[in-house]
């Protein structure tokens, strides 16, 4: 389990407000003619990811190369400098060549609150990548570059983290996440650029290869409860079961297993759902005799050395991508509806909520943040989830009520123990999908925004 309090801000869209202008509007007279049609909510998420050949083509490179094929990419051709860069957690100082690569602006569809960004990207040794950011305000006005990740999918060249004390006069970055101080002020990221840097030691042909990269946008409001959804897909996907709970005090180099690794856990089942693993020789570094020692793997892998654990949103679907053919990213979704189209297409996803115990009947535990994998829909809606805090692989498989879930998963505030006003994730999940999937699979992830 990990909190999600330290990387974003309360969302602060003022409803109350909202009820009171309401509740003050002056009665007009009803027309008598015949009423237009309702209009579309507003979008509240906007997602955007360059992956195709034409996308990285519209980017502006410099030094870096674009790669044809079923799977195209972006590489480093003739660098376009030199650099040292400092380990801030090893002390090591190293020479780099470098190329870059940056997005054109998007304008998104959402002015926004929030910003995450998703790569996915192979880093052969001796290379690795940094990922920026910079949103534009509705004034026009921009941000600095913010690091989002300078990641690498080993641990031997770089400690793969994210940065702290990044900020404007409107906005931070809470590890993972580009948030507005005050969503109430009306300050809003109305489009965004992100930045590719590409490094690797200097004299080697070995290169990254960027296949994916992107954010989620949205501006979802204040809310401590959301509208029930009525049950449409009765499904549940075989997904392997994994316990987080029987990791309890290993390797507090990756902070300690048990509830820190909740997020690598639940990668890992899903992962391992879509046929890929890592090999004996990717494991030979486990002690022997550890249960799972593919969950640690995972553990090792996501481990944010900045942020002290394995819950770095993005850091868990970098860490996906990795195997074959796997596209992940991070988003959210706006209702339970969207996340039962994506499990009845095949595509299990993984949640992040917070709790108390009475909140969540079955759990037995609560929680100020938790990623479990949902695997499921019963006949009466309720949600069949792959529970990591559990204390076996045997005990994993849950069945949640429908109401209870959705409200914990979806809500933007609630109470701690102690009667305080918390954040929720409002709705925030990863999603993994093979490069090749079905036709169903593909209508649901385009309709999301995710293809």
């Amino acid at each position: 389990m990990t909190s999600p309090t330290s990387r974003r801000t309360v969302l602060t869209a003022a409803l109350a407000t909202a009820a009171a202008a309401a509740s003050a509007a002056p009665v007009v007279a009803v027309p008598t003619s015949k009423p237009s049609a309702p209009q579309a909510a507003a979008p509240l998420v906007d997602n955007r990811f360059w992956h195709t050949y034409t996308d990285w083509r519209w980017g502006s490179g410099d030094g870096t190369r674009v790669l044809a094929g079923t799977r195209p990419g972006l590489a480093i051709a003739t660098p376009a400098g030199r650099t040292d860069y400092t380990d801030p957690h090893t002390g090591r100082t190293a020479a780099l060549e470098y190329a870059t690569w940056t997005s054109p602006l998007h304008r998104s569809a959402v002015p926004a609150t929030e910003l995450i960004t998703s790569w996915n990207a192979r880093t052969p040794a001796g290379t690795w990548i940094a990922i920026e950011l910079s949103a534009t305000y509705a004034d026009g006005t921009a941000t600095p570059w913010f690091v989002m990740g300078r990641w690498a999918s080993g641990d031997g060249d770089i400690r793969r983290t994210s940065v702290d004390d990044q900020g404007d006069p409107h906005s931070s970055v809470w590890t993972d996440t580009l948030s507005v101080d005050d969503a109430a002020s009306g300050v809003r990221f109305t489009a965004y650029r992100i930045r590719l840097t590409l490094y690797r030691t200097p004299g080697t042909r070995l290169t990254p290869t960027v296949w994916r990269v992107g954010a989620m946008a949205s501006d979802i409001p204040d809310r401590f409860t959301v509208p029930a959804t009525t049950p449409a897909h009765a499904r549940e996907l075989r997904v392997p079961r994994y316990s987080q709970n029987v990791h309890i005090g290993q390797y507090p180099e990756y902070d300690n297993g048990g509830e820190a690794w909740c997020s690598p856990t639940s990668s890992q089942m899903i992962i391992e759902y879509w046929g890929r693993k890592p090999t004996a020789e990717d494991l030979a570094w486990v002690r022997p005799g550890l249960p799972d020692p593919q969950v640690c793997h995972a553990a090792r892998h996501t481990y944010d050395y900045q942020y002290g654990g394995c819950g770095n949103w993005p850091f868990n679907a970098a860490y996906a991508a990795t195997y074959r053919d796997l596209n992940a990213v991070v988003t959210r979704l706006g209702s339970l509806t969207d996340l039962e189209r994506l499990v009845h297409a095949g595509i299990p996803v993984i949640t992040s909520q917070s709790f108390l115990q009475e909140e969540l009947p079955g759990a037995g535990y609560g929680t100020a943040g938790h990623l479990m994998t949902v695997v499921g829909f019963t006949p009466a809606g309720d949600v069949i989830a792959n529970d990591p805090a559990s204390p076996d692989n045997e005990a994993v498989r849950r069945v949640y009520r429908r109401r209870d879930w959705e409200n914990i998963w979806l809500r933007t505030k609630r109470y701690d123990a102690s009667g305080r006003v918390r954040s929720g994730t409002g709705g925030v999940c990863y999603v993994y999908w093979p490069s090749g999937p079905t036709p169903g699979q593909r209508r649901v992830l385009r309709s999301l925004g995710l293809l």
